[in-house]
């Protein structure tokens, strides 16, 4: 991290990161409140921010466009999907176990999964 390139490749998966999570809790909030079940719920917020983010990170944030996608998409739904299914027991914790409301819950929950992520995408998705 000494770099000056690693800190703006961070910011710029930040950025990503950030639209992924708008992304995410928005379409969980639509979802919820059309009365489709929170794990469910999360499942579709998971997919639209998944694509946002593959697209982006690839091209942006790691610039990753001389490796090949199908692999580099494979990796990146792995990291994803680990990071979801962690997210997935922190939200059923929350909302089943502290009494935190649905929306609230997915919030925290979509960011305590963020920083593995991050590590996961950078050493293995994209090989940076």
């Amino acid at each position: 991290m000494r770099l000056r390139a690693n800190w703006l490749q961070l910011a710029r998966y930040g950025i990503v990161g950030g639209l992924g999570y708008v992304i995410s809790i928005g379409s969980f909030a639509v979802l919820h409140h059309a009365g489709v079940g929170s794990s469910l719920a999360a499942t579709g917020a998971f997919c639209l921010a998944l694509t946002n983010n593959f697209f982006w990170n690839r091209h942006w944030t790691f610039r990753a466009r001389d490796g090949h996608a199908g692999f580099q998409a494979t990796r990146f739904f792995v990291i994803h999907l680990s990071a979801f299914l962690f997210s997935l027991v922190v939200l059923r914790a929350l909302i089943d176990v502290a009494g935190v409301a649905p929306v609230m819950a997915q919030a925290i929950a979509v960011l305590a999964a963020a920083p593995p992520n991050f590590i996961g995408h950078r050493i293995w998705s994209f090989r940076v």
